[in-house]
């Protein structure tokens, strides 16, 4: 009796001890066993090269001797290496950043190999000397290494301490990453003096996220050369708050993702505000407005723009001579800066050069071109404000919080006749009034009135429209040959890639080009690409085309869409986590018309079809028609919006299944008796 009423307690303190054992790593740095070795009890992508067992770090605060506080953040991480094409991961950055003569410290840093031979764990320690220093620029300082002895099926660990006087780079974490994670833990200890703003991101959930407070000692040492410091002690509340992840999958880059920076399952702080005992609040994140005002006061960003600028004046009245308009002088200021000057970077939020200089250099990076555009504008009596973005491989920016680093792009948005004109002037290839694809990423702040405004360049706002039409007839001259011309009215953004494309490459080269894309004896002939040095305008692909011997046998297959096909499926993946992000939304249609050799009739034809997707989300459109003389085809796919959830995902990859087995299907002559 007695052990029965024991079992039932026994088992509670059994499983409520594996419940803690459960909350914590069990990697410890130095306690390798060959136990370790063996994974077999995980779960994780058998076909991943490698393993992040545990990826452990936390951040704290404490008192320095500059009269404030220091963060202190600590990194442990273990990983084995499955095979060969997971040893990138036996190289390790670690960047620290910089601010004059003041740059974060890297302190107790330890890396060891471990490998399994024999049964018995052997080590190879990293040599201190091994560790590099790379200046990457002003602000950043990179420390790299890489393991030594590393091999197929070696576990490497490493552990630091990284100190900053920084207190505005309170360390992000990522839970998520190219390769599986078993364990991913970020623990962070904030004293009450300090508000910051804490954001994630990411699909997966938490296994752990927890919020504790405690009370918190301080010692800052306070003084100055001319004065003998002193220790202050301040007590307060210390706020912890513990993230976990466990068994993440391997974050994988698909078709059509603008970055996996907007995707990864992450958490950031940014500091909003300090308030030390006894003083006033000190605001450091602001608001719009006062980004606003920030970046137009900036001698790198708006100060040269709200001058008079009276050195343009002269040069303005070359420029725009002959203009008759408001708008006929916007359009030549536009052309003149962008035929003449090159742009040297396209990802900067600040001038380098003051206007003056870029001017006589005919050069710049993006937000010296687009804000000495603005200056010009402004000069003419053109109402005209930079707006400030981020490029679609940047990330999206956030639309609540006026964080700065987020935007990496400048563009110039000018009002003529009651109408917004969206301009960049840094980019060769775009017409006026136009934008580079990359710039559809969302939200943006157009800076005017002293106030950040939103705008919003979505992809969803764009609908790219293609024409293509394929005329066949038998040829006159040679007997079994077939003679078609074909014509393809681009969208504007299609025609911005070809003209990219163009700028490279000789037009004899890319209409040889063309000709590998199709199967058998053909031959391209008349190749021209209409409105191709007017970038307003879209441009517009033609070309005649010979098939040389095609109807010569009993029986004939002939693919109708020709080069046109979506050969593969862009979408591959079983599922997908992360949504589906297209360039822009699109509605495409071929239209093809084949007269019938005289000696062959149409045996088979592929028969008519629609499908919806998602009912409202697009549709795709087959149609066919065959009489004695003649066959047809109308083919339209059309896309009604440019991103798609996670959820809608199944749907959009079984729709263009279908579309890629349609459109592979051929009409079948057969010649007659």
């Amino acid at each position: 009796m007695a052990f029965k009423s024991i079992c039932p307690t026994l088992c509670f303190l059994l499983l409520l001890h594996s419940a803690v054992a459960q909350d914590k790593s069990n990697a410890k740095f130095g306690k390798i066993t060959p136990a370790d070795f063996d994974l077999s009890n995980y779960k994780y992508d058998s076909g991943a090269a490698a393993v992040v067992i545990a990826d452990v770090g936390s951040s704290s605060f404490e008192g320095n001797n500059k009269s404030f506080f220091s963060i202190i953040f600590k990194h442990y991480k273990r990983v084995k290496i499955i095979n060969k094409n997971g040893f990138d991961v036996a190289t390790v950055e670690i960047p620290l950043y910089a601010e004059g003569e003041n740059t974060e410290k890297l302190q107790s840093l330890k890396a060891v190999t471990y490998n399994l031979e024999n049964g018995k764990v052997t080590e190879a320690k990293l040599d201190p000397a091994s560790i590099f220093t790379d200046h990457t620029n002003k602000k950043w300082v990179t420390k790299k290494f890489t393991f030594p002895a590393v091999k197929e099926g070696s576990i490497i660990e490493f552990s630091y301490t990284q100190s900053s006087d920084f207190l505005f780079n309170l360390q992000p974490w990522e839970f998520q990453g190219g390769y599986p994670r078993l364990w991913s833990e970020y623990e962070v200890s904030i004293p009450e003096y300090f508000n910051y703003v804490t954001l994630t991101q990411g699909y997966q959930p938490f296994a752990i996220k927890s919020k504790s407070s405690k009370g918190g000692h301080y010692s800052v040492q306070v003084g100055n050369a001319t004065q003998r410091s002193e220790t202050v002690q301040l007590d307060g509340v210390e706020y912890d708050q513990r993230f976990v992840m466990k068994n993440v999958p391997a974050l994988k880059e698909e078709h059509f993702t603008t970055t996996l920076a907007n995707h990864i399952s992450k958490i950031e702080f940014q500091l909003a505000s300090i308030s030390l005992p006894n003083q006033a609040i000190e605001v450091v994140m602001g608001d719009w407005a006062k980004l606003c005002k920030t970046l137009m006061e900036s001698e790198k960003f708006g100060v040269d723009i709200e001058k008079n600028n009276g050195w343009l004046s002269d040069d303005l009245k070359t420029i725009t001579a002959g203009a008759n308009s408001q708008l006929g002088k916007a359009r030549k200021i536009f052309s003149f800066l962008r035929d003449n000057f090159t742009c040297t970077d396209h990802s900067r939020l600040h001038m380098d050069n003051n206007l003056k200089t870029v001017f006589k250099n005919k050069s710049g990076n993006d937000a010296e071109i687009n804000l000495l555009l603005t200056a010009m504008l402004k000069h003419e009596g053109i109402l005209s404000a930079p707006v400030i973005l981020s490029t679609r491989d940047h990330g999206k920016t956030n639309e609540v919080y006026p964080l700065l680093d987020r935007f990496n792009y400048v563009v110039c948005a000018a009002e003529l006749d009651s109408s917004i004109y969206y301009l960049d002037a840094s980019d060769p290839g775009l017409g006026f009034g136009h934008l580079p694809p990359y710039c559809y990423n969302g939200h943006a702040r157009l800076l005017v009135n002293g106030m950040a405004q939103p705008v919003y360049f979505d992809p969803d706002s764009i609908m790219e429209r293609k024409v293509t039409t394929v005329f066949i007839s038998p040829s006159e001259k040679q007997k079994g040959a077939i003679n078609g011309s074909f014509s393809s009215g681009l969208g504007y953004f299609e025609s911005y890639l070809l003209r990219k494309k163009m700028s490279s490459k000789s037009e004899k080269g890319f209409f040889n080009d063309i000709k590998s894309g199709y199967t058998g004896d053909v031959e391209i002939m008349n190749g021209t690409i209409d409105s191709l040095k007017q970038l307003d305008n879209p441009a517009t692909l033609r070309y005649d085309f010979e098939f040389r011997d095609l109807f010569t046998g009993d029986i004939v297959y002939f693919s109708p869409m020709l080069s046109e096909a979506y050969k593969e499926n862009p979408f591959k993946s079983a599922s997908r986590e992360y949504p589906v992000e297209m360039p822009y939304a699109s509605d495409e249609t071929y239209v093809f018309s084949m007269e019938i050799p005289s000696d062959y009739v149409v045996d088979e034809v592929p028969k008519s079809a629609k499908v919806l997707l998602n009912d409202t989300d697009g549709f795709f459109e087959y149609l066919t028609a065959k009489d004695d003389n003649r066959v047809q085809l109308r083919c339209r796919i059309k896309l009604n919006k440019a991103n798609f959830s996670p959820e809608d995902y199944g749907a959009l990859r079984d729709f263009f299944a279908y579309v890629v087995k349609k459109q592979s299907e051929q009409v079948v002559f057969k010649k007659k008796k």
